[in-house]
Formats: C-alpha cells, structure tokens, sequence
C-alpha cells in the first residue's frame, strides 16, 4: 500500500472495510473513491501552495459553505491535508457537456454567486487575476523559469485586458470552472474544487467557463444571457471577451508556475502550457477582429 492508502485505511469515520480506487483527473491534487457499508465517498489531498495562492484551510472552509448554500457535496470529515466529501454518482462535464447544457450552467454561476456568500466565514480572500498574472510573473522570473523571456509581453497584455474592464459588484466566484468542476447527476448540476473560490469580479467565472470550454461567439453569448436574465450590453460584452484572453493568460502562467514547483503524475505541464498559449492567440485573434487592437 502507499502512504496515502495508509492514511485512508486509518481514517476514523469509515463503517466497516473500505474499497479504494484513484480518481483521476486533477492537475495538482490526488483524490481517491472509497466505498465502505454506507456509500462511497471522496477523500481528496492537497498541501498550501503559496506560489498558487492556495491554502486548504480557506479551501475547506469554502467546500463547507458551498455545501450549506446547496452547490456542493456535504464535507464528511477534514484534518490538515485531507478532506472527506460525500460522492456525487453522476457526469463529469467535458467541454461538450458545458456547450450542451449553457442555460442551466449560467443559471447554476449566478445562483453561486449571489447565494454563497452568506455561509462564508473568517477573513475574506479577494481573486484578481491581474494580480494574479502579476504576482505569477515574479515568481516565474525568481524561479528562472524558460518563459521568462516572454513575461515582457505577458504583462503588457494583461495591463491592456485589465484596462477593458468594467466595473462590477463585487461577488464571491468559484474562479476555476474548468469543464471537471461541473457534476451533473441527471437532476441537477453541482461544483466541486474550490482551491481558488473567493471575491471577486463575476467577469471571471463567466470568461473563464466560456474560454475553457471553447465557446463560440454565439454560446458566449447564450452564457452571458442566462447569467444575467437579459441579453448583455456591448460593453459588457467587450469586456467579457478581453476577460477571456485574461482567463486563458492566467491558466497558461498557472502552468507555468507550475512546471517550477508540482510534480503530478501523467500530467504534462509543458503541454499544457503550450496548449493555453495556444488558446490565448485564437482568442486575441478574435477579440481583435470583433473589436480592434487592445
């Protein structure tokens, strides 16, 4: 057994022998399935990450209050480094699943976001992904990392994307909605992974769910729609659009940070990297034609 099966084994909560089997998926976390007499469960590890802004103390706070607002499953059980949460016996979304269900995923983000952050507690933590970019490239060019060179461009962007903001409330988001965080059981859908959850722009999650699931204008539009109960202005268009850029900037640098400091098995962060950047140059591409040059 490895150390972690170990530390399940020893786990205090289970009813009778338990059943474990690796979930797969996670860039920077390790989660395993367990079975024992009553139901199946997820047992999820995950150390601070300072150069990612993570710390599982907010992470499991968060995971709590998101399950107390209806968005997530129940937490069973948390020591330092491992959470326990009940196990969601559904559809992991792939890029496909967001493009096909996009009323009930805006739905599900404007209800996350004006209902969660009522059952927030301690200090609160803000997510600006400009600061993040910023603070990203100063640990890239610390670390001597091979992009460094780049980090000139990287940061004049960013300050352009940021300049076509507009002002927002202020809202408490989930700031991670890749494709696998949406679960849906043939009822309804659920989040998972709250690692970066905290206030912010609503912006975020709306470019970064249409970005990471390769929306079209059209299904952009369709997200933003259902977000916001009326067609969205052209400003807030604009802005969505700049912010997708942003979204994809901020998940390549992530990778990049990344190639620095985590060593996941069969994840390939140089890949990865290259396949944001990638995605970044379609989509300033199609900022420029729909608006002109940043």
């Amino acid at each position: 057994m490895t150390a972690k099966t170990d530390r399940i084994h020893a786990l205090p909560i289970w009813n009778g022998a338990i059943e474990i089997t690796p979930l797969h998926g996670g860039l920077s976390n390790e989660s395993f399935t367990v079975r024992d007499a009553s139901g199946r469960f997820v047992v999820r590890f995950g150390a601070d990450y300072p150069f990612h802004h993570v710390f599982r103390e907010r992470e499991l706070m968060t995971a709590r209050a998101a399950a107390q607002a209806g968005f997530a499953p129940d937490v069973i059980f948390a020591e330092p480094g491992i959470m326990v949460s009940a196990f969601i016996d559904g559809q992991t979304f792939e890029e496909a699943d967001v493009r096909a269900n996009i009323a009930e995923v805006g739905s599900l983000i404007a209800r996350f976001h004006r209902q969660t952050a009522r059952f927030i507690t301690g200090p609160g933590f803000a997510f600006w992904p400009f600061h993040v970019i910023r603070d990203y490239a100063q640990t890239l060019k610390d670390g001597g990392s091979r992009m460094t060179p780049h980090l000139p461009r990287y940061l004049d962007l960013a300050e352009r994307l940021e300049a076509a903001q507009i002002p927002l409330p202020i809202i408490f988001g989930h700031h991670d909605l890749l494709p696998a965080n949406f679960i849906h059981d043939g009822n309804r859908l659920w989040l998972i992974d709250f690692e970066y959850a905290g206030f912010g722009t609503a912006m975020f999650d709306l470019a970064g769910t249409a970005a990471n699931a390769s929306f079209d204008d059209g299904q952009t539009e369709a997200l933003l729609t259902a977000y916001l109960g009326a067609a969205p202005s052209p400003q807030f268009r604009q802005s969505c659009a700049a912010m997708q850029c942003a979204a994809l900037l901020r998940e390549a640098m992530w990778s990049m940070v990344s190639e620095l400091h985590l060593t996941t098995p069969g994840v390939d962060f140089i890949a990865y990297t290259a396949e944001n950047l990638e995605r970044l140059e379609r989509s300033l591409q199609t900022f420029t034609e729909a608006y002109g040059p940043l």
